[in-house]
């Protein structure tokens, strides 16, 4: 039998350390998981460095430690990294040593760096939401918060399969909205170059044909070769005048009035603007439905959703609620009075504060506005093409034509 050391946290979530007799280092683990504790670190006591972690994470530090690793972190990365920690927690394995394989494996040099560092700061008795919060720029709010909860429920591996399961859905949906997004700003972008090409360079040389024709230029004709010239003889004045309305206008955007106009105005868009109202009550519902599974207090959970809305209107909604809540009202009535919630949502909501299925109530919500948007997105994508073919139409078919008109109007002349 050897004696090995531990680190573990109760169901209650105060920590417990002390010694353990049994035959192997898993047994060890088994044997205090029976006891209803989650093990973060355990090693031989004869060990000169009590949760030193392997050679192996050592050399990788030293490795990794030689510069400073670059690129972005994924919400995917998080993902993987949360389901993986998430099956080796519930085998059994230590957290310090579920961190360390996955600070070596990890396919991101970055985040594997990250790891690295949080597991310094367990390993020197810091709970692994205290280290993970000390990377804001990695590990959001929402992140750190259920794994505090599950912490202290003593369920952290669950806690990390649902962070796993709410970051997948969260980049499902953004990447279908980036996708419908993608195609009529690409295809607009186009129809402006092709059209500034022809304004530039392809209808001047028409000009000094028309001169030549002595023929009176119908309206659109003329009006086309002014806009060619002042473009030609001014281009200069365009451009800086476009990137002073683009440095302009970013510099609004950057305001906090300039932030809840932009927002204010995606909610109102034609077309698209219902779209980005679904997208905005699914995230609310989806991840206040996840924290509150994880055992987040409600008003915990509001703060958190707040922060993370992604729209300021809604942030400021859900904040208004929060405060009737902490003045002792009900969540349901608050969100119907601030008007940005539909009535099916605030209902819904309602009824799971009386019943007690909150969390499984704001799942649905969030499953049922995951299914409208995404149904609005491919009726967006059947109508925007038409659309989108009538505005190229429109666009280079009126050049042509006031490019033709003159000509037919020579030839016409030329019959009588």
């Amino acid at each position: 039998m050897e004696k090995f050391q531990y680190r573990s946290r109760s169901a209650q979530g105060r920590q417990i350390a002390g010694t353990i007799e049994a035959e192997t280092e898993a047994d060890a683990v088994a044997e205090l998981r029976r006891r209803g504790l989650t093990v973060t670190a355990v090693d031989l006591r004869r060990a000169r460095n009590f949760g030193g972690g392997s050679s192996l994470f050592k050399m990788g530090r030293v490795k990794g430690a030689k510069g400073k690793a670059r690129g972005r972190i994924k919400s995917t990365d998080l993902a993987v990294m949360s389901r993986q920690m998430a099956t080796m927690v519930a085998a059994g394995i230590p957290i310090l040593e579920a961190l360390e394989v996955l600070s070596e494996q990890n396919e991101n040099p970055r985040l594997g760096m990250i790891l690295q560092d949080v597991c310094t700061d367990v390993r020197s008795g810091k709970d692994l939401s205290s280290a993970v919060g000390k990377h804001p720029k990695v590990f959001n709010n929402i992140f750190v918060n259920m794994v505090s909860a599950g912490e202290a429920s003593g369920q952290l591996d669950i806690v990390l399969g649902r962070l796993a399961d709410y970051m997948e859905e969260a980049e499902t949906l953004k990447g279908e909205v980036k996708s419908a997004m993608t195609y009529p700003v690409v295809s607009l972008g186009l129809v402006s170059m092709i059209s500034l090409f022809l304004l530039i360079f392809i209808i001047p040389q028409f000009q000094e044909m028309f001169t030549s024709m002595q023929v009176e230029l119908p309206k659109l004709t003329s009006t086309l070769l002014a806009v060619s010239n002042s473009l030609r003889n001014s281009i200069l004045y365009w451009v800086a005048g476009a990137a002073m309305f683009v440095l302009t206008f970013w510099a609004v955007l950057r305001t906090e009035k300039g932030k809840r106009a932009r927002d204010w105005c995606l909610l109102k868009m034609p077309i698209f603007g219902p779209l980005f109202v679904k997208v905005a009550i699914s995230r609310f519902s989806r991840t206040f439905s996840t924290l509150i599974s994880s055992g987040v207090p409600i008003l915990g959970a509001l703060e958190i959703v707040q922060n993370t809305a992604g729209n300021r209107l809604y942030s400021e909604a859900i904040a208004t609620a929060s405060e009737a809540v902490r003045g002792g009202d009900t969540l349901g009535e608050p969100m119907a009075r601030t008007g940005m919630f539909p009535p099916m949502v605030t209902r819904m909501i309602g009824i799971g504060e009386k019943s007690g299925a909150l969390e499984q109530l704001l799942e649905k919500i969030a499953d049922f506005y995951d299914q409208q948007v995404r149904s609005t997105l491919k009726g967006l994508t059947s109508l925007i093409e038409p659309i989108l073919i009538t505005v190229i139409g429109v666009v280079v078919g009126g050049m042509v034509m006031a490019i033709f008109m003159p000509i037919f109007s020579l030839i016409g002349n030329l019959n009588k």
